[in-house]
């Protein structure tokens, strides 16, 4: 007789990530239980019977407006994230090219959408965000972070 093991369950997130110049676009999260107050990627969990790409389309269409084509993704930062309760694969996508004006489409979750100098993050960035941003610069594909 088999036994029938719980399996280990990884929380998968997905980012957006939009450079134009030297500038990275950014959105302020509001009323949403964690990290109100600082910025972000456009980001969210991977749904059931989503692809990674699928999921970066989604988010980006839901959250600032804007058509992005899979092929037009770039994976360019995958973090490992052991935080209390559970833990979480962060994937960052960069976008190539996208259609469409960027918006704020979730001003219930956001209150500001801003490009900033990629070498000049607010103050208030989610820390393991700006640490994938330098990991990014420093052309590091995968980290390891408890926080």
């Amino acid at each position: 007789m088999f036994i029938k093991k719980e399996r280990f369950k990884l929380i998968a997130e997905v980012c957006l990530v939009l450079i134009k110049e030297d500038k990275i676009l950014l959105s302020r999260r509001y009323n949403t239980g964690y990290g109100d107050g600082y910025y972000s990627f456009p980001a969210g969990h991977l749904e059931e019977g989503e692809t990674l790409k699928e999921g970066v389309v989604r988010e980006a269409k839901e959250e600032v407006g804007i058509d992005v084509n899979i092929s037009d993704l770039e994976l360019i930062h995958v973090m490992d994230r052991n935080v209390i309760n559970n833990e979480r694969i962060a994937f960052f996508f960069k976008a190539k090219e996208w259609k469409g004006n960027l918006i704020n489409m979730e001003p219930e979750k956001c209150d500001d959408l801003k490009w900033f100098k990629i070498n000049e993050l607010p103050e208030n960035t989610i820390p393991y965000i700006r640490s994938a941003i330098n990991f990014y610069l420093n052309n590091t594909i995968y980290s390891e972070l408890d926080n």
